[in-house]
Parts: C-alpha cells; structure tokens; sequence
C-alpha cells in the first residue's frame, strides 16, 4: 500500500490539485479535529457508501484517520472495489497536526 506524508498533503492542497481527501474516522473524531475539505465516510461504513465517491475511481484519493491504521485498512478496501490511486496519510491526522498546529491532538 503506498502512502504520502503530511507534508506532501499540504503541497497538493495549497496547489488545488484535483484529488479527493477522505476521512474514515468516527463523527466524534470529527469534532475534535478536522482537514478543511475532507470527506467523512467511516471506516465501517465504506464499502455500502463506496458509490458515493466513484467518480474518484480512477483519480486521486488520500485517505486519512487519526493515526494512520483504519486508513490503511480503507485503502485496501477502496483498492479491491478498483479504486486505482489511493495513498494512505501517514501518521494520520496526528501527522497533519505537525503541518498545521491549529488542529487538535487527541
């Protein structure tokens, strides 16, 4: 499974690229800390929602969770639907915290 880093997150952000950030964490999670523009489809929920975000089927996808384990999970689970770029946010949104120290670590 490939992964990007937070810092890497940051550029393609700042740059506007096209590609969809996705968060599998819980909606409490959520409320504590949040990437502006991600989309939250939790982990459990993913493969009954995965149509969703089909238009992203052969795009980019980053896919992120607190500390890096449910996303990697997701990853795999978007890989066997014939999702075709899919990176997995090391270190998570804890890892993003070190990028921009306005989000909460929790």
């Amino acid at each position: 499974m490939d992964e990007t880093t937070a810092q890497d997150l940051k550029q393609k952000l700042d740059s506007k690229d096209d590609f969809l950030l996705l968060d599998v964490r819980e909606e409490e999670e959520e409320q504590i800390a949040k990437i502006e523009g991600a989309v939250r489809i939790p982990l459990w929920e993913l493969e009954d929602r995965v149509d969703e975000i089909a238009s992203f089927r052969e795009k980019l996808i980053i896919v992120h969770c607190h500390l890096g384990m449910r996303s990697a999970q997701a990853c795999e689970v978007l890989a066997e639907q014939g999702f075709t770029q899919v990176l997995n946010l090391k270190g998570g949104i804890d890892a993003w915290s070190d990028v921009d120290p306005s989000i909460a670590r929790y």
